[in-house]
């Protein structure tokens, strides 16, 4: 089977500070992948080269056997995207947020949006300026869901989450995984990403350190 997500010798520089280099990453379809590190250690500048949001500097990257620089409108079709510096319209309600980023999508069933804003807790009728930084999160996150993705890239998915909406993210996670689709998800929580994914991946300095199933993480 094709790997959600491949990556070859990726290397990206931003005139000579050092993004990600030499990293040799596979993410398998159907697995939730937890990609861990730091601050500043290359998670966000992997993400956005997978999106074809920045340029490699060397190597190359897929989604779906898809080459991100040449094939990212196909790509975009079938990942749901978080951010992890999140700016939305203040002046719209959610719900209305949700409609436009579904009419962008081609999508008019805005069902598991809302289902996923439900299931968080976030009231979709009031506008966004009234937002927490936690609500605006799970708008975020409603709007990742929105079209029901093959690949789910988050970005620091729990920023500004209470303990119980993270559980029930943590529940999302589990519908995503047991339908076959795939989640790859940035965090700098080590608990927390061993209690959801499958295998680890392990960023430090823009270098991969290591990936290992979440077994052998806690052995060592």
């Amino acid at each position: 089977m094709t790997p959600a997500i491949r990556t070859s010798r990726l290397t990206k520089y931003y005139a000579d500070i050092r993004g990600v280099e030499d990293l040799d990453l596979e993410v398998a379809t159907g697995e939730v992948f937890g990609f861990l590190g730091p601050n500043g250690a290359g998670k966000s500048t992997t993400i956005r080269v997978l999106l074809d949001f920045i340029r490699p500097t060397a190597g190359s990257a897929e989604v779906f056997g898809l080459a991100t620089t040449a094939e990212s409108i196909e790509i975009h079709r079938r990942v749901g995207y978080l951010p992890g510096e999140l700016a939305l319209y203040d002046r719209m309600t959610g719900d209305e947020l949700l409609r436009y980023f579904g009419a962008l999508r081609d999508v008019t069933d805005l069902s598991e949006a809302r289902r996923v804003a439900e299931v968080l807790d976030l009231d979709l009728t009031r506008t966004i300026r009234s937002y927490s930084s936690g609500n605006r999160q799970k708008l975020g996150l409603a709007q990742a869901f929105l079209h029901r993705p093959e690949l789910l890239i988050l970005d620091e998915p729990t920023n500004g989450l209470d303990p119980l909406i993270q559980q029930a993210f943590y529940g999302l996670v589990n519908e995503v995984r047991a339908e076959g689709r795939t989640m790859f998800l940035s965090s700098h929580v080590l608990p927390e990403v061993e209690r959801i994914a499958d295998r680890v991946g392990i960023i430090r300095g823009g270098n991969l350190v290591t990936v290992a199933s979440v077994a052998e993480l806690k052995a060592k």
